[in-house]
């Protein structure tokens, strides 16, 4: 038999799993051997007869469990980037296992008690700053898994949380089956007109991908039916393929979702009411910055009352434009992009198509590496020949000062393996528990892949998408932290995306566009006035995109704060809420509930999803540290940056981590003045 890579000691470069000799089936094995080892360390730690101390408790917890987390990470990883029918069936195996499994640490007695005892004794131990707030986030984490209930109540969150587990697994692959059968194949003239050539081309790669050479295929990646939406002059199958981005999740059959979704309110009201909270969003954001559903709804209102006034104007604009081209319908969901691309075009001389020749994929990568060149010192350097997953992954070496930081993996190309999206993830985090532990970051996306031998061109929002997941990726690579439970992105989910949205600004500085927004064919540039053109209309469209994001915060929200939701019909839920917030007609949430995979893949942003929001009042004010400093690079704000925020991971409270940067609180006319909107 031969041997299992997942259980042996990797000699490859830069211990990178070994991709090449991994198969699907070794994971069963190694998820077995791996929580066997785990729980026998668990129980050590928990059964030891010295009273607790904090290194022989929670520097044990720390050092316990490493095989099953590389087991972890390497698998989850697989399965969300590049996944197949036999990963599918191991996932849903093994995701009810992992959840029983850390129940029974999370709900341990004697585990509990020697965390409790620590934490009652804090002031004596003689803490340093970051052991006392690791401390206090494993003392939490064990209250909020329900470490303090009785008997009967630790058997039903167990219960519970495998069920949860189970259903998050189902919900998202039923997106990715509904995502991946789908293909509207462009047969004829009239099924292509409008398209630009690099539609076309994406187009004619999706096509070949799919074994249909020659054609020419439009799928719901966002990055293929955006633009479709933008500039097909075929109003008819526009509606075809909206309908069918919108619909994912409630086709009825067995990927129908919303008796999932039904199932998961209905036990996460019940474990929140377990633990003493008065329904999920209160439970969830009781451990966030925002702390109550009511400083939520309190921001998301104050941004959504602006917002939906700029849509309705947005809209008589698109109303009028289709009327001066001689149509005569109401504007439509599948219509707004379309019609907006032509008022850009009319009131900024703007063109998608004119501006995407020169934001090739390798430039928008480069650039974000020269920024944080600039700002952190790093340098990047292409690696070849290593263990990746996919022939597509390229692999980057970081370094600062000429020192090893870490590895960068980079996964930019839609296919029908990979969840829809983009995201950041790790295959191994830093830490310095045991000697200087560097951090191995992937990101991933679905840009549509250009012709062979063509560049990849990239939308503006694209290339934004790529600088917010590099934001990410540089807060854990530039992670600086003793112990693994606080490296890198492990910090309050309303203050994770801080670090990204704030990178996407550099994108917009004239001194990055004028470097590397040159012209794929000629290399030429990008003309001073067509620079000018693009940041002039940067809040173009900005009512219908906060719209569409604010409704789904808000609707993610609603849900969470249901008391019974258990024969909620979501079809009627949706379209009430919408109505009673004032929804335009004309405009859909940007993630519909039975796709809303950042809310039901699990409960990563449930109750959550306001976050980016939340970011974004900080993100606006941060930057306008450097504006105010004049310099987009000032290096002794890029310092306190690097100090505060991308290298200390969860060291300290998230205010205070923010207040040491800036010297104050956010302030949300920041927000208002960057969407365009009246502070």
């Amino acid at each position: 038999m031969t041997a299992n890579p997942m259980l042996a000691e990797w000699t490859t470069p830069f211990e990178l799993p070994p991709f090449g000799e991994i198969e699907p089936g070794h994971f069963e094995e190694a998820f077995d051997v791996s929580m066997a080892e785990a729980r026998k360390e668990i129980e050590e730690i928990a059964n030891q007869q010295a009273e607790p101390t904090f290194e022989n408790t929670i520097v044990a917890l720390e050092k316990s469990a490493k095989q099953l987390s590389r087991v972890a990470r390497t698998f989850f990883n697989l399965t969300g980037a590049h996944t197949n029918e036999a990963f599918q069936q191991i996932e849903r195996d093994i995701a009810p296992k992992l959840a029983r499994h850390s129940s029974d640490m999370l709900l341990n007695a004697k585990l509990y008690g020697r965390v409790a005892s620590l934490w009652e004794r804090r002031d004596s131990l003689d803490l340093n700053a970051e052991q006392m707030r690791v401390l206090e986030r494993y003392s939490k984490m064990f209250q909020r898994a329900g470490a303090g209930l009785d008997a009967a109540g630790k058997a039903r969150m167990a219960e519970i949380s495998q069920r949860l587990a189970t259903l998050g697994t189902q919900f998202a692959q039923n997106v990715l089956k509904d995502e991946s059968d789908y293909q509207l194949v462009l047969e004829t003239e009239e099924d292509r007109a409008g398209l630009p050539d690099f539609l076309l081309a994406a187009a004619a790669e999706a096509a070949k991908e799919r074994g249909l050479e020659g054609k020419h295929v439009i799928t719901l990646s966002r990055s293929s039916i955006e633009p479709f939406l933008q500039f097909s002059t075929n109003r008819r199958l526009r509606e075809e393929a909206f309908r069918a981005w919108t619909a994912r999740g409630e086709n009825g059959g067995s990927t129908d979702n919303r008796q999932i979704i039904g199932e998961t309110l209905s036990l996460r009201a019940e474990k929140a009411k377990l633990l003493g909270f008065e329904n999920f969003a209160a439970y969830k954001l009781d451990d966030t910055m925002a702390k109550t559903p009511a400083n939520v709804r309190e921001l998301l209102t104050r941004v959504w009352t602006p917002a939906v006034s700029q849509a309705r104007e947005e809209e008589t604009k698109l109303s009028q434009m289709a009327q001066n081209l001689g149509e005569n319908h109401d504007i439509e969901a599948w219509d707004w992009r379309f019609y907006s691309e032509k008022v850009r075009n009319a009131e900024h001389d703007l063109d998608e198509s004119e501006i995407k020749p020169y934001l090739q994929l390798d430039n928008i990568i480069q650039a974000s590496f020269d920024t944080a060149s600039r700002l952190f010192g790093l340098s990047f350097e292409e690696l070849e020949g290593l263990p990746v997953y996919h022939p597509d992954v390229r692999v980057f070496e970081v370094k600062k000062d000429g020192k090893h930081v870490g590895l960068f993996l980079g996964d930019y190309f839609a296919r029908s393996s990979k969840r829809s999206g983009a995201w950041m993830s790790a295959f191994r985090s830093q830490h310095k528990l045991d000697g200087d532990v560097t951090p191995i970051i992937v990101n991933v996306m679905n840009f549509s892949k250009g012709a062979p031998g063509e560049a990849t061109l990239l939308t503006f929002d694209d290339a934004r998408t790529l600088f917010h997941e590099f934001g990410h990726g540089l807060h854990g690579l530039l992670s600086n932290v003793t112990y693994p439970f606080i490296s890198g992105t492990s910090v309050a989910r309303d203050f994770v995306e801080l670090p990204s949205q704030l990178y996407e600004h550099w994108l917009s500085e004239p001194e990055v566009l004028s470097k590397f927004a040159v012209h794929y064919r000629t290399g030429e540039p990008m003309p001073r006035a067509l620079l000018d053109k693009l940041l002039a209309a940067s809040n173009f469209n900005k009512g219908f995109e906060t719209v569409e994001y604010t409704s789904s915060a808000l609707i993610d929200l609603e849900l969470h704060l249901l008391d019974d939701p258990a024969d909620l019909d979501i079809a009627d839920f949706e379209r009430r809420e919408l109505g009673r917030i004032g929804m335009p007609k004309a405009i859909t949430m940007r993630h519909r509930i039975p796709h809303f995979q950042h809310v039901f893949s699990g409960d990563g942003y449930s109750a959550g999803y306001y976050s980016y929001m939340w970011s974004e009042v900080m993100d606006a004010d941060a930057f306008g540290a450097f504006t105010e400093k004049g310099n987009p690079f000032d290096p002794q704000t890029a310092e306190k940056l690097l100090t505060h925020i991308y290298s200390a991971g969860g060291r300290q409270d998230p205010e205070e981590a923010y207040v040491a940067f800036r010297g104050r609180a956010p302030k949300i006319d920041a927000l208002l003045a960057k969407r365009g909107f009246a502070a």
